[in-house]
């Protein structure tokens, strides 16, 4: 079966800076749905169309094409008082945006003198990217996951 909208996808990969630094791989094989979802990097989703299990991608993306650009904006500090006392640097937090009112996710990137430093950049943003693939299985979505966006099951979204 090839890689179609409303297709479940299931993939292995790595991703590596231009340097060639892996700054990811899958343990395990990951699921997606195939076809506008925004389950996956638009790239790589885009590469993805038409092939069948077995077939492998190897996409470079610009970073806006990846995990966007670094907003310095996104870089906050604040007085250590206002987080737990166990907080750490690599730790992650939801919290809103006071501009746009939206959740963000902030990771713990310093702890100096009393202040905390977090940023709500993705940790590759401003990265260009490697991504190199290979379609380990490929069905025909269920009803219910077109209905809810995701993939169900086995490497998918659990409910």
């Amino acid at each position: 079966m090839q890689i179609a909208k409303n297709t479940a996808v299931t993939i292995n990969y790595e991703m590596f800076d231009l340097e060639g630094k892996q700054l990811d791989k899958t343990e395990e094989p990951i699921a997606y749905l195939h076809g506008g979802y925004d389950n996956i990097l638009p790239l790589v989703e885009e590469a993805l169309e038409g092939k069948t299990v077995g077939d492998s991608i190897d996409v470079v993306m610009e970073a806006d094409d990846a995990f966007g650009e670094h907003e310095p904006e996104l870089i906050r500090t604040e007085d250590l008082d206002v987080f737990p006392q166990e907080v750490t640097v690599g730790m992650m937090f939801e919290a809103d945006d006071p501009q746009t009112g939206d959740v963000l996710l902030f990771r713990v990137v310093d702890i100096t003198g009393g202040k905390v430093t977090v940023d709500a950049n993705h940790p590759f943003a401003g990265v260009k990217i490697r991504f190199v693939g290979k379609v380990v299985d490929v069905r025909a979505a269920t009803d219910e996951e077109i209905a809810h966006g995701h993939i169900h099951g086995e490497h998918g979204h659990q409910h």
